[in-house]
């Protein structure tokens, strides 16, 4: 299996992954958004550390991936408060759409900053994808426009993210690059959900530990995808969110999507396996993994 073929299917984990965190973060009700979130990050802190414990890695990573290493989590700690934030204040698909444009500035930052080029046929496919997402989130933009702007900056700094995660490449472990990001926001966010916490029932706790494991499978995955392949390549695979968050919410939470929503899947579906065709015929891509024990 090449490269990118890996990692189009540890993006497809992810996806699933995130769509499983994000019904449960919906499923939780009414508990605080930062609450929420550290509960997050701190069950993927948890697993994290005994990943690098037992491969005996370093906790915080190598000093010169320092600045790299403390972006990404900067970027995505902010990108995930505001992704909780609309949650709480959307219905799930909304949010979980608005999010899921991260691939697309991902790609636009990839090119930015670190030069990847990106070929037409894989634009039209992100624009492509981009244009099925509308067909979803197509209702409510009439309501309160803060909670969608919440949802959109969220893919912002998501993409943001994960275009420091295609920059450190293989030079740290994935689960260093976990337990560096979720111990920076739990760390960050700690004092404010000392002083505004409110109790939880059992059933809201259970909620947000789902969601915190989910989070964490999501999270090695993703981490892991762009390690094998360049952003503009498999970040188009991010889309299926859609496809398992229509499922989730059907199972759990009763939602039915209508006949645009389904024009959406099947667009962004197209996108996806269009480009995954152009893509098999290329080359390998080069990717380095660091796998040594110090």
């Amino acid at each position: 299996m090449t490269n990118r073929n890996k990692g189009i299917l540890l993006l497809l984990a992810s996806a699933l992954g995130f769509s499983l965190m994000t019904a449960f973060v919906k499923l939780s009700g009414d508990v605080p958004t930062m609450q929420k979130t550290i509960f997050r990050n701190g069950v993927s802190m948890i697993i994290a550390f005994f990943f690098v414990v037992h491969f005996k890695e370093r906790l915080f990573g190598k000093r010169e991936n320092q600045r790299l290493l403390l972006l990404r989590s900067a970027l995505g700690a902010i990108g995930i408060v505001l992704f909780f934030y609309a949650i709480d204040h959307l219905v799930l698909a909304d949010a979980d759409m608005l999010n899921k444009m991260s691939p697309f500035f991902t790609i636009l930052f990839a090119a930015l900053f670190l030069k990847e080029h990106v070929k037409p046929f894989q634009l039209y496919s992100i624009l492509l994808a981009f244009l099925g997402t509308l067909f979803i989130i197509k209702p409510s933009f009439s309501l309160d426009v803060v909670p969608y702007a919440a949802g959109i900056l969220s893919a912002v700094f998501a993409g943001g993210a994960y275009t420091v995660l295609r920059a450190l490449g293989g030079r740290e472990q994935y689960y260093t690059v976990v337990f560096y990001f979720s111990t920076f926001t739990t760390v960050v966010l700690l004092p404010w959900v000392i002083i505004t916490y409110e109790a939880m029932t059992l059933k809201q706790t259970v909620y947000l530990l789902a969601a915190g494991v989910f989070a964490t499978v999501g999270q090695f995955g993703i981490t892991l995808a762009y390690n094998y392949a360049p952003a503009k390549e498999i970040s188009v695979f991010n889309y299926f969110t859609v496809v398992f968050s229509a499922i989730l919410g059907f199972v759990l939470l009763g939602q039915i999507p209508d006949i645009y929503s389904f024009i959406g899947y099947i667009i962004i579906f197209g996108a996806s396996f269009y480009m995954f065709l152009r893509n098999r015929g290329g080359e390998e891509v080069p990717a380095e993994l660091a796998r040594k024990k110090e």
